[in-house]
């Protein structure tokens, strides 16, 4: 693995435990907190945010071992390296955002992160897709 995807996957890894404690929020205020479950919109979008933030986390580690391993320039390699987990920070914080009022009954302007966070996960996917599919099947693997 490259340094610069070891460095990247380090910064993932120290950021897992902001979704657990995002995880742990919510079902306090589950609990805890009656205006919150009063609402529901802001309840799904929460929710969503905090799935996503999870699961795009860890999709950003798996695709960080191939990075180094597709057969693109070193810039689109760096797309590649970052976009998926720009993606994992932009969707949740489009759900997360678009609802910080506990009164919200839409979601504001902050919602339409959710579509350049989409965006940058499927460039990012499809830049790495093309990278491992040209790759020649006895090039030998970097260190």
């Amino acid at each position: 693995m490259s340094r610069q995807s070891r460095l990247t996957a380090g910064v993932l890894l120290i950021l897992m435990p902001a979704v657990v404690y995002g995880g742990t929020s919510i079902l306090w205020l589950l609990v805890g907190d009656p205006d919150y479950a009063q609402n529901q919109l802001r309840q799904d979008l929460w929710r969503a945010g905090h799935a996503h933030a999870g699961v795009l986390l860890v999709l950003s580690l798996v695709t960080l071992r191939y990075v180094d391993e597709a057969n693109l320039p070193g810039w689109l390699k760096s797309v590649a390296r970052h976009s998926i987990p720009a993606a994992a920070v932009l969707l949740p914080a489009a759900f997360f955002l678009s609802v910080l009022s506990p009164e919200a009954t839409e979601p504001n302007a902050m919602i339409y992160l959710a579509y350049v966070g989409a965006v940058s996960l499927a460039f990012g996917m499809l830049v790495l897709g093309i990278g491992l599919v040209r790759r020649p099947r006895n090039q030998t693997k970097e260190v």
